[in-house]
């Protein structure tokens, strides 16, 4: 293992252990990297089954582990409602022994469920644009409370976008966030299928002054 596993929280280094990982995958260390020593954005480009979403997770959750958030410190976003639920089930067994909860929201989700997060913030939110446009919409007085100490947004297959209506909505809703949260969080974009990474940097770092490491 390199230098960098001994930087990820104890509960992640365990989870690796039972995975019988050899090593981290060289994506993983760059992404610890970036998200623990800076406060860039970060587009992480790998092919799929790579290990994207823990390269990702992985240094955002050492962070959540170290230093608790106040709120929902990191909101996981996706184009899909099954894609959620497939992460969800994954992330049960990653966060067992890391006591950061994690939570999901979409249509299928109970309104306890939901009331239960917006009562008690933290952890991860997953969530799709739809939903996160509702949760805007329909609790606008509960936003601050929610998010005023999120730290990380992470936008699953990225591709799915871009250059196209749902796209321009969630920059719009990550905006209104950052505005009625008083929040600033990373920004951490995964795609399988990228061509033209210069315009994909620039399309998650749009409304933002803060670079986006590639």
């Amino acid at each position: 293992m390199t230098a960098y596993f001994s930087k990820l929280a104890p509960f992640i280094q365990e989870y690796i252990y039972r995975k019988k990982w050899e090593k981290l995958q060289e994506t993983q260390v760059e992404a610890v990297k970036v998200i623990l020593e800076t406060e860039n954005h970060v587009l992480i480009a790998a092919g799929t089954a790579s290990g994207k979403t823990e390269a990702a997770l992985f240094p955002a959750l050492t962070d959540l582990y170290h230093r608790p958030s106040a709120s929902i410190g990191i909101l996981y976003i996706a184009p899909l409602k099954a894609l959620i639920n497939d992460q969800f089930d994954r992330l049960q067994e990653l966060l067992k022994e890391g006591n950061i909860p994690v939570a999901h929201w979409h249509g299928d989700v109970s309104r306890s469920e939901k009331l239960k997060v917006m009562k008690h913030p933290a952890g991860i939110l997953q969530i799709t644009p739809e939903s996160l446009e509702g949760l805007l919409m329909n609790h606008p007085a509960a936003i601050q409370e929610m998010f005023h100490d999120l730290r990380y947004v992470v936008i699953d297959e990225m591709h799915a976008f871009m250059a196209a209506d749902r796209g321009a909505q969630l920059l719009c809703q990550l905006g209104r966030i950052e505005k009625l949260a008083s929040c600033r969080p990373c920004r951490i974009g995964l795609s399988a299928t990228l061509s033209d990474y210069k315009g994909a940097a620039a399309w998650l770092g749009s409304g933002s002054t803060v670079p986006v490491k590639v």
